[in-house]
């Protein structure tokens, strides 16, 4: 027998094992000032593609002002327990109805976080009898929840609808087995590929198979559709999609989420979901600068306008020269390129020192061997100066990568206890 803690101080993991080289520069970076496209990492001014904020909203001067009115108006304590004991409020309701009409379902119901939340409601919707299946790059809160499920999932390849409709076969048997049902969990956006889930071909799979639908659209909602309803809409799909999940963190650039569907299962969720019974509402101060947020959005299509024209000028001067971005048909604009650890911190220190840009970077073991990802997620707040100053820092980066100048034999030390500024090595 050993203590508990050992293995850990031993190893730290895949990407901890990292940590005294790595800590606060590679992971766990501090960007500082206001948050937008130009950010303060390390005292000096980047321009940063590594926020979520869509459109634009986190710093707009208007959410600014309704954010601070909210919090002197209610603090951030109001309403104290959770909704179905003592922290249910109007306002509350409100924006559950004004969710669930914008995005064209009967009713919503919103949850604190979203990564517990979709949790949370996963392990709600399915019984031991019944049966999930899944994309095989479903994002991480997804197979999280699937985990906490006791029954049978299956998983197919990822957007790959024949492989999705064998395993419908797979399970459709099971559940004639069981006496359960089928869920089947998407994404309306792949967050690391920028590519949409397929919705409309499996939602056509619904004439030959019985199952009902979950689409996590974190990505998808306030930037694809006419309206900004999400991946669904822009696929013409929405009354086949069952339950509609979004997080309020990407677009509207806040805390919280939201699941939408008929209002007879809303209302299951409000009394099944553990997440929400036994934690704390979300404070009255976030729920009222989501409601400025949901109005601004559905006010004008500007703030979406101006993302697209930032998206289509990035990811067009990307293709132009040369760079693979893959398959994206949303905002996610990931860059693939060849190489280890070493040539990516190589490459990622030269851009962030030297040409002043702050993007992430995936590697191995997140993704294969060989392999490099810059994730870029552009906003309506980014300028043409910000992409034309980007497109020419990747031109000339490329070229050093592809000449062998960012290759050494282990990646360097640049981690804050590394440096010096904290802590002991």
């Amino acid at each position: 027998m050993t203590d508990l803690f050992a293995r850990m101080e031993k190893d730290q993991g895949p990407l901890g094992q990292h940590l005294k080289r790595a800590h606060g520069y590679f992971s766990f970076p501090k960007l500082e000032g206001e948050l937008g496209s130009r950010m303060k990492f390390r005292g000096k001014e980047k321009i940063v593609w590594s926020l979520n904020n869509y459109l634009g909203l986190v710093n707009h001067p208007e959410v600014r002002k309704a954010d601070a009115e909210a919090a002197a108006k209610y603090g951030l304590g109001n309403p104290m327990g959770a909704r179905m004991m003592s922290g249910n409020t109007d306002l509350h309701e409100e924006l559950e109805a004004k969710l669930a009409k914008f995005v064209s379902r009967e009713d919503s119901m919103v949850l604190n976080f979203g990564y517990q939340g979709v949790m949370s409601c996963i392990d709600a919707l399915v019984s031991r009898h019944d049966i999930i299946v899944y994309d095989g790059e479903a994002h991480a809160c997804l197979i999280d929840g699937i985990r906490l499920h006791i029954g049978y999932s299956y998983k197919y390849k990822h957007n790959d609808i024949a492989d999705c409709e064998k395993q419908l076969q797979r399970a459709t048997k099971m559940a004639e087995k069981t006496g359960g049902g089928i869920l089947v969990i998407t994404e309306g956006v792949y967050g690391m590929s920028g590519t949409q889930g397929k919705l409309k071909e499996i939602t056509a799979l619904k004439k030959k198979y019985a199952f009902r639908l979950l689409i996590d659209d974190a990505h998808g909602f306030g930037a694809l559709g006419a309206t900004g309803a999400g991946a669904d809409e822009e696929q013409g799909c929405q009354a086949e999609v069952d339950l509609y999940f979004s997080t309020f963190v990407k677009s509207m650039g806040s805390i919280g989420a939201f699941i939408a569907g008929p209002k007879s299962i809303i209302n299951f969720l409000r009394y099944n979901v553990r997440s929400q019974i036994f934690a704390k509402s979300l404070p009255l101060a976030v729920v009222e600068g989501m409601l400025k947020r949901l109005a601004m959005m559905q006010a004008t299509t500007a703030f979406k306008d101006k993302l697209w024209h930032n998206v289509n000028r990035l990811q067009n001067g990307l293709k132009e020269r040369g760079f693979d971005i893959g398959d994206t048909n949303s905002p996610v604009t990931p860059v693939y390129l060849k190489g280890d650890l070493p040539e990516a911190t190589g490459m990622v220190m030269d851009i962030r020192e030297n040409y002043n840009i702050f993007c992430s970077v995936v590697v191995f073991p997140v993704i294969p061997k060989g392999q490099i990802i810059f994730r870029l997620i552009p906003t309506a707040a980014h300028s043409d100066e910000d992409t034309d100053i980007t497109l020419r820092a990747f031109e000339e980066a490329k070229k050093k990568l592809d000449s062998g100048a960012y290759h050494a034999d282990d990646i360097p030390d640049m981690s804050e206890v590394g440096l010096g500024q904290k802590g002991e090595s």
